[in-house]
Order: structure tokens, then sequence, then C-alpha cells
């Protein structure tokens, strides 16, 4: 796709032979720029620029706001997260639990390296921390996930880990039963399909994705339903949201 901005004019023109002109300042012209501002983003590994309350974060800071909507509206009991990391998006999700006297959260990973482990345990957040270690999807992890949650009323799931299309599969089909009815299972990096083209992504990323494996389990699972909870405040013309998680809200009816 071309796309070339004109400031002075200020329009968007899509295309080359044929080509379609767009007010710079509308909607559609900041869908279409911020798809590809997405895109160069995480070929620079922007979202590797951000710490929260002393631990890197590698979330789309975007993501982790509209992450944090949900979470207070849903007020979870508690937060699974595969996939831990550096501990930042663990830390972020304690930080809410600890302001709003409830919740917490439990951290899955295959290996949980010694010295992030380490910072993990000291850091004052560490009592609405869980860490698990261990295969995500092992009947053993599993359980010791299951040992956490303590007869939970409102179980909330995030799935980052492993993004193959396969790997993914697996997970949903291990944590689905965790999540409590009107709760979510979410799934992260759906952006990957469309990463494919670009330097730091792989040809295989156009149909080996998570999205494709949320499209089967949609497909098998009639529990789940995609949907996007609602903005929690909106004064924008917008209605699509900057995001590396598309297609990856899916609520338990």
């Amino acid at each position: 796709m071309k796309l070339t901005i004109d400031t002075a004019a200020q329009t968007l023109v899509i295309g080359t032979d044929e080509q379609r002109e767009l007010p710079l300042y509308s909607p559609e012209a900041f869908s279409l720029l911020s798809r590809e501002w997405l895109r160069v983003g995480w070929q620079l590994k922007y979202s590797y620029t951000f710490t929260w309350m002393g631990r890197p974060v590698i979330q789309l800071p975007e993501d982790l706001l509209r992450l944090q909507e949900l979470i207070v509206g849903l007020r979870p009991d508690v937060l699974i997260e595969t996939g831990i990391a550096h501990g930042g998006s663990l830390v972020f999700y304690a930080s809410l639990f600890k302001t709003m006297g409830h919740g917490r959260v439990v951290g899955v990973d295959l290996e949980i390296r010694p010295h992030n482990r380490a910072a993990l345990e000291a850091h004052p957040l560490k009592p609405w921390i869980a860490l698990i270690e261990g295969d995500s999807v092992a009947p053993t992890t599993l359980a010791r996930v299951q040992a956490e949650l303590r007869g939970a009323e409102r179980v909330l799931v995030l799935l980052d880990s492993n993004h193959s299309r396969d790997h993914v599969a697996a997970e949903l089909s291990a944590y689905a039963p965790f999540v409590s009815r009107g709760s979510y299972l979410l799934v992260a990096d759906g952006i990957m399909q469309d990463l494919h083209d670009v330097p730091r992504g792989r040809p295989e990323w156009a149909y080996d994705n998570p999205i494709a494996a949320v499209d089967a389990f949609l497909q098998e699972v009639p529990d789940f339903e995609r949907l996007e909870p609602p903005f929690a405040f909106n004064e924008s013309p917008l209605e699509g949201r900057l995001t590396y998680w598309p297609k990856g809200f899916l609520r338990r009816r």
C-alpha cells in the first residue's frame, strides 16, 4: 500500500495508479496511518522502551491502558497471565489490585530467569503476585494454576507466551475452563498476522499466528464470543483501538 501525506493540502492519498484521497485529519486517515505506526513501532521495538515500577513491561502502552479499564470494571479475583519475561506486566496488574483493594495475579512461564525471579521476589508488590515455572499447558503446571485459584469467583486470563498458532490453540483449550462466565480470555499479539512482511517478521506469520488459533477456537467452543469491551470514555469520533492484540478479546457467555 502506498500512502502519500500532504500536510500543506491536509490530505492522505492512497495508491498509485488508482488513487483515493482522504482528509488527513479524518478517522479513516488516522486508522491507516496508525496501522503503519504500529508496524514500524513493532519493527523498532518501541514496546521495549517502558517500565512499570522498576520492571521492564514489554507491552504497547495503549494495550495496558485498555486492559486497566477492563480490570477496573470487571474486578477479577485473579488474573492469570502466561508469559512473564521481565515481570513488568505482573507488577502493573498487582499495582492495580493493591489500589483497588481486591485481586491478585498468577504468572506462568516456561522459564523464569533467576535475575527476573529475584527482582520480582524482592518487589514491594510481591504479595499480590504468584509465580509458576513450567510448560504452560503441561498437566502439572495447570494443576498448580488451579491450586492458586482457591475457589476464586471471577478469573480473567491473558495468553502472552509462545505465539505460534499451535501453542496458542493448546493454551486456549487449557485455560478456557478457568475463565468465569462474563469474564474474558485475552489473546495477545494477533498483530503478528499483519507483520509477516516487515523486516523483523516472518512470512509464515501470515497464517501461523494467534488470530488463526482464536478463529478455530471460536468455531469449536460456543461458550466464547469475540467481543471487545466498549470504551469506558470516548469524546472522539474514533471507534477502533491502537493495539497489538486485534481480535483477541474473547468473552465467556
